[in-house]
């Protein structure tokens, strides 16, 4: 077979998935399997680090076998996953010492207000472009450390390593033999320097963290080493690596300054490529890494939404509305409103703009009329006001309106939410014709390293828009709509404050 492919494997929340990429771009073949969620105590999330590695070797096999596709076949394999989610494994053996603490665990925000208390903010977000939160790893690997047994003994011998689910993911794919992240994995753990690109001492010092843990730390854009015989059949090099929202950015591409996405996962999370200058948000928003294709940094602003697809997934699986995710929209086009029924889905707290770390779900406006499309419509509605008080944060920051939206992600498949959505920014929300643009990204950034593709203007001729969605030029029925669900946030902040 004289054509290569590019295997991008997406890691995600909630299921692995394998996409085969042609040189257009075109998705060829695609497997996806979940796997389990675990919730020991109420706020935490954990996941099995064996389930995730074998459902994504899985399906990786079962996409080129879908193929008939050797190793051979694969000029390379990019990788893109859930961010911050934290593992810890023993160095000779490869077993993990506790399950996977996912990025959307709470468990460690005691940890966090010590350290805020302490007056380190500044120091967090003058070095990370991070606010100190739960949400990042670093308070993860202190936990791990200091809960699970022997492990701190272990961690100070030099034979505990940690990584994020890219690193895991690299380390099994290469038989043990290569410990990596990039920079944009790296930029979210709370304890790389994102200015000196290095992993900072008074970092690992305020969490009591061994450096001899990390892994080394390179562009989004490079050749990592390459698979085991044992585990792919042949060895394919793995040339790409990025956090889910940065491959996203790359895989819409938007390369240049000011240019903007919205990922409608799991969580919902926007990006805006800054350049190579790290724009400071006084807005609540993070500062942090781009996917980077040379050693040459590249920044963006971000805002993360906690819980968007999730708020589905309750709907469907946990409140038993609706059989399927595309049935909210059939549901949502029934009712002309949501009849003042607001939902605040902080199940996990509320992220940007407003880290409160215990803020809770909470939902306001129901009368007697309200039904269950009135309900779902407000559930969907939500990602919209979450997204929308994302993008106002960086509007200010930047001090100029969006000049437009790219989405993508599953739930920019729902038209009813996009339409909702460019109807609250009052910009066009584009979305491609390929909405599986987190795992080209990964196969764009492989390709790249590979001479795969010759540059980023030949993966720019690669994206294709599907659909553009257009605002209502009168702004009154999405001004009234925003200040009753500034009425709801507003509950939900005051239910974790406390009664004395």
């Amino acid at each position: 077979m004289s054509e290569k492919y590019i295997l991008a494997l997406d890691q995600g929340t909630t299921s692995s998935r394998a996409i085969i990429f042609d040189k257009n771009a075109k998705i060829r073949a695609i497997a996806q399997k979940e796997f389990d969620q675990y919730y020991p105590q109420p706020g935490w999330v954990e996941h099995n680090p064996r389930e995730i590695w074998s459902s994504q070797l899985s399906v990786a096999r079962e996409a080129m076998a879908n193929m008939n596709l050797y190793a051979s076949d694969i000029a390379a394999i990019g990788i893109t996953n859930q961010r911050e989610t934290t593992i810890v494994w023993d160095r000779e053996t490869g077993e993990p010492v506790y399950n996977a603490i996912v990025w959307q665990c709470r468990r460690t925000a005691p940890m966090i207000d010590k350290i805020v208390a302490a007056g380190r903010t500044d120091m967090i977000v003058e070095k990370t472009g991070l606010v100190p939160d739960a949400y990042f790893s670093a308070s993860k690997i202190a936990w791990i450390l200091d809960n699970v047994d022997g492990a701190r003994e272990k961690a100070d011998k030099g034979k505990l390593v940690f990584g994020t689910v890219d690193t895991w993911l690299i380390w099994n794919l290469t038989g043990g033999l290569v410990h990596v992240t990039d920079y944009t994995n790296a930029a979210r753990t709370m304890l790389f320097n994102i200015h000196t690109l290095e992993w900072d001492k008074d970092l690992l010092n305020l969490f009591d963290i061994p450096e001899s843990m990390l892994p080394d730390v390179k562009p989004s854009s490079a050749r990592y080493g390459y698979t085991s015989e044992k585990v792919m059949g042949g060895w394919i090099p793995i040339s790409g690596a990025a956090g889910d929202q940065q491959a996203a950015l790359f895989g819409q591409c938007c390369f240049d300054k000011g240019d903007v996405k919205n990922t409608y996962g799991t969580g919902s999370f926007i990006l805006m490529n800054t350049g190579d200058t790290p724009v400071v948000s006084s807005h609540g928003l993070l500062t942090t890494m781009a996917a980077c294709t040379s050693d040459k940094p590249e920044y963006a602003l971000e805002g993360s939404v906690f819980v968007a697809g999730a708020a589905v997934q309750w709907l469907r699986d946990s409140m038993r509305m609706v059989k399927s995710a595309a049935q909210t929209e059939e549901y949502a086009d029934r009712v002309r409103d949501s009849a003042g029924v607001y939902v605040v889905p902080a199940f996990t707290g509320l992220g940007a703009p407003y880290w409160d770390q215990y803020a809770r779900g909470t939902i306001v406006g129901i009368t007697r009329g309200c039904t269950k499309e009135h309900f779902i419509r407000a559930t969907l509605e939500s990602i919209a006001y979450q997204s929308y008080d994302v993008m106002r944060a960086m509007e200010e920051d930047l001090g100029a309106p969006l000049a437009g939206l790219k989405v993508d992600g599953g739930a920019s498949a729902n038209n009813f939410l996009m339409k909702f959505q460019a109807d609250l920014v009052g910009t066009s929300v584009y979305r491609p014709k390929c909405i599986e643009t987190t795992a080209m990204g990964a196969a764009f950034l492989a390709g790249l390293a590979e001479g795969y593709y010759a540059d980023k203007d030949e993966i720019r001729s690669k994206w294709e828009l599907g659909r553009t969605f257009e605002p209502e030029p009168d702004r009154t029925r999405a001004e009234s709509c925003l200040k009753g669900w500034r009425k709801a946030v507003r509950c939900a902040l005051m239910w974790a404050e406390d009664d004395d």
